[in-house]
């Protein structure tokens, strides 16, 4: 159950008493004078009951702008002065001619008339505003329960109450401190709302108000339900896709090398089946690769779901960005290491098929074994991609903020429907038919660079390659004095 409770604003109670209301006697004794002038024009050439026409038109903008009290008021006063002025004999309140009776009923019902329908006018205006506002606070909120205060702020005024309270929901509510109504949307209990301490007046908004309230809250409920449903549904839509993944990683990126070290190992447990020594290495080597490659993939299950998690807090450190990438390819039992110079991006050269300029002067504060992780399956990514005889780019450069970390490969690129999807958990691209992997790498890549306050993002066109560009925050290093 949801409620929300506010009291009336200042402007949302009572009409003011008469005596609050100056701007309205000002403009009526204004427009009581002018009256009089055009009066007084005509008077050489019109009737008596002509003359009191004018006198109408200052009632009329009173009654509309103002209301009953002070068109009332101006009406007497256009009696008066009419009677006083025009009427025989002049300058006296005693008509001696009947036909000028008829002037101050005729004021006085021309008054309240107006008023009265200047006043429904209004009161259907400021109904319908209130309503429009309900409307937009309830179904543009994602929860109705935030919005039901500034709801009963809104309804208190309308219903001429000090203060209000709604309750969302089926359940009945009973109150000591106020008067509770049901809000009911047909035959269907969808709230209850609680007026403390009513004024006057307040009755026949009531009834004209609260069953729209209803409607409104019933729609709101209805679509906070249904909102709840898609997510829930979503989110099982997701789990059922987790699962099947799972499955299929579980079924072919598990099986396969479990069967390659079963097939290894059976045959060097049969006596005579192997011959030589250099089919037992060749076997011992198969039953270390695959464990390797099984002990990669339990690694990258365990390390997605601690991100998932939100388990990976990170250990940063300052580090060199070429320490990193070192690193990295040592970590990918790449051929030879590299060298690079300690000033201004000096420049070095891995044998083998990976390419770096490295740079000893960038330092990040980060933590390096995530971060290594994240250029080892950066790197690694792009070996899978890249024919045997291409070579894959490590370029390092830099701005005022941070460091950017580019790994290229001349593979045969992404397709730009793809650029997002790729970076999902079991996600593989579309050219990655006889690639080994379970579609881990780039999600545990972007996890970790985010862990770190970094991004990752793809520039690539299909047929020339990819370019996967990692972003970490520089750490300005002082220099010495």
């Amino acid at each position: 159950m949801a409620a929300g409770g506010a009291s009336a604003p200042p402007d949302g109670g009572p009409a003011r008493p008469w005596w609050c209301a100056p701007t309205g006697w000002a403009a009526g004794i204004v427009l009581v004078a002018a009256a009089t002038g055009a009066s007084g024009l005509l008077k050489a050439h019109s009737s008596l009951p002509s003359l009191a026409v004018p006198y109408l038109f200052a009632v009329f903008p009173v009654a509309v702008v103002w209301g009953l009290t002070q068109s009332v008021g101006v009406a007497v006063l256009s009696m008066l002065v009419f009677d006083y002025l025009f009427v025989p004999p002049a300058f006296a309140i005693t008509p001696a001619d009947p036909r000028s009776w008829p002037t101050l009923p005729l004021f006085v019902v021309t008054a309240v008339v107006v008023s009265e329908f200047a006043a429904r006018w209004r009161r259907q205006a400021r109904e319908s505003a209130l309503l429009a506002r309900v409307a937009a606070c309830l179904l543009e909120r994602g929860e109705i329960t935030g919005a039901l205060d500034r709801v009963a702020a809104d309804v208190a005024g309308a219903l001429a109450v000090e203060q209000a309270r709604i309750f969302a929901g089926g359940a009945e509510v009973r109150s000591d401190t106020g008067d509770a109504l049901p809000l009911a949307a047909g035959d269907r209990l969808v709230g209850t709302i609680v007026l403390g301490r009513p004024l006057r007046g307040g009755a026949a908004a009531r009834r004209r108000v609260l069953p729209a309230l209803a409607s409104l809250l019933a729609v709101a409920i209805d679509r906070e339900r249904l909102a709840r449903d898609a997510v829930e549904a979503e989110a099982l839509r997701r789990s059922d896709a987790v699962k099947t993944a799972i499955l299929r990683a579980v079924s072919h990126d598990l099986r396969t090398p479990l069967m390659a070290i079963v097939t290894a190992a059976g045959a060097l447990a049969r006596p005579g089946f192997v011959t030589d020594d250099g089919d037992r290495a060749d076997l011992l080597a198969t039953v270390l690769d695959e464990a390797r490659r099984l002990d990669r993939l339990v690694g990258d299950l365990l390390d997605l779901s601690r991100l998932q998690a939100g388990a990976a807090e990170p250990r940063a450190d300052a580090v060199a960005v070429g320490d990193l990438v070192a690193s990295a390819i040592g970590a990918l039992g790449a051929a030879a290491g590299a060298h690079g110079g300690a000033h201004g991006g000096a420049h070095g050269r891995v044998r083998g098929r990976v390419q770096a300029t490295l740079s000893s002067d960038l330092v990040v504060h980060v933590d390096p074994h995530q971060v290594q992780r994240v250029l080892v399956n950066l790197i690694e990514n792009a070996l899978k991609y890249s024919p045997a005889d291409e070579p894959v780019q490590v370029r390092v450069t830099a701005t005022s903020a941070q460091v950017l970390i580019r790994v290229i490969d001349h593979g045969p690129g992404v397709l730009p429907g793809e650029s997002q999807r790729i970076f999902g958990a079991f996600q593989r691209g579309a050219g990655s038919a006889g690639v080994h992997g379970a579609g881990l790498g780039l999600a545990i890549a972007q996890g970790f660079a985010e862990a770190n306050d970094g991004r990752i993002w793809l520039e690539s066109h299909a047929g020339q390659g990819a370019t996967f560009v990692l972003t970490l925050p520089l750490l300005a290093v002082e220099e010495p004095s």
